[in-house]
């Protein structure tokens, strides 16, 4: 038993001796490793995102112009019509008959006024041979032009009868997507029934979303002199996260502020045509639908030389924004920067750094101002940060 236990005492006496020098060798841990960048101008493409709405440019409620009942609805609710397609046919019948009967008040007055211009026409020839009387002619004359406004007056009736045998075919009034009939075959429908069915039209649509007065005055003075509206471009992020492929062009700005929101309503014409495969009129075929929320992406058309930074590199606290410097002494400093419109992916910085400062984008949890770092050159390299959205 002596002798186990002082083989056991040896062989931890002969460990600790071991471990003494490699526990001796570690020292001090050393100062963090940064991942950095230096900050360089490059050409970018400015870009400020807001939240926007599509919305149809026109939107018609079409109701019944006259009383009757519907006889036939010919279109597929949820499909596509163009301007002119008929929708309904009410039953003609009555109207039918009203024409025929004003057609006969025409034909009947026409005959009248053709005697009645031949009765005048014998009152001046035989006045003229001395044996007619001045009355007579005076008589004929007023018969005659009494029949020729009663003629223009049934006329009229015969054109208010036409129109309405027209109204009993309830065309589209506009191409577009047409919604659920609100009122099925053998229903009576009066111009006070309310709307058959609502048309919405499908190309282009309109996107509106509101700007801050202050950013859309910044907005102004930035592109007044690059073309001001032509020269920016809208583009649009589906509500699925997908970046339509299509731009769009201001072509409005409210004039008037919005007290609640203190922001001006913008609003530009977007291309929605049918997607590649689709079949035209079917449910579904085109991107853009009326009313989806959306983020909307105001870009210049041209590229600028711009102080850029990737955007992962900018803290923010409740004083603002700010990132790490790494200085000539390999230390850290909290700088204050301001940012410009900015594409995704990167940070434009308008004041608060310098071109060639190198900063940090990786590790920044570990950081405080004024500590020693290690930095090394980012990986991925920051020269290929995301590009502004481009479809």
């Amino acid at each position: 038993m002596h002798s186990l236990r002082a083989h056991g005492l040896a062989a931890l006496a002969v460990a600790a001796l071991l471990a003494t020098p490699a526990q001796a060798q570690m020292g001090p841990p050393g100062p963090p490793t940064i991942g950095t960048v230096a900050a360089q101008k490059r050409a970018v493409t400015e870009s400020s995102e807001f939240s926007g709405r599509i919305s149809a440019a026109a939107r018609v409620d079409v109701v019944a112009r006259v009383t009757a009942f519907i006889e036939s609805r010919l279109f597929t609710e949820g499909g596509e019509v163009q301007e002119g397609e008929l929708l309904f046919r009410l039953d003609p019948a009555t109207f039918q008959a009203e024409v025929a009967a004003r057609e006969a008040t025409v034909a009947q007055t026409t005959a009248l006024l053709r005697n009645a211009t031949l009765t005048l026409s014998r009152a001046q020839a035989l006045i003229g041979s001395g044996a007619g009387k001045a009355s007579s002619v005076d008589d004929a004359r007023a018969q005659q032009a009494s029949l020729a406004a009663q003629l223009q007056g049934a006329q009229a009736q015969l054109r208010a009868s036409q129109i309405n045998l027209g109204y009993t075919e309830v065309t589209a009034p506009i191409s577009g997507r047409v919604g659920r009939a609100a009122l099925s075959a053998g229903n009576v429908v009066t111009p006070a029934s309310g709307p058959l069915v609502t048309i919405v039209s499908q190309d282009p649509m309109y996107v509106t979303f509101p700007v801050p007065v202050r950013q859309a005055l910044e907005l102004r003075n930035r592109y007044a002199d690059r073309g001001g509206f032509a020269a920016l471009r809208v583009r649009v992020r589906l509500p699925d996260g997908r970046l339509y492929t299509q731009p769009g062009k201001l072509d409005y700005a409210d004039p008037s502020v919005a007290p609640s929101t203190d922001s001006l309503t913008l609003r530009a014409t977007i291309p929605n045509p049918v997607r590649a495969g689709a079949r035209p009129g079917e449910p579904g075929n085109r991107e853009l639908l009326d009313g989806a929320f959306v983020s909307v992406f105001l870009e210049g058309i041209e590229p600028v030389q711009a102080l850029a930074i990737p955007r992962s590199a900018v803290l923010s606290d409740p004083q603002g924004n700010f990132v790490y410097v790494i200085d000539a002494e390999k230390k850290t400093q909290q700088r204050r920067i301001t940012l410009g419109a900015s594409p995704p992916g990167l940070a434009i910085v308008t004041t608060g750094l310098q071109e060639g400062e190198t900063i940090a984008v990786d590790g920044l949890q570990r950081l405080r101002p004024g500590i020693p770092v290690n930095p090394v050159p980012a990986t991925p390299p920051a020269g290929a940060p995301p590009a502004a959205p481009r479809g």
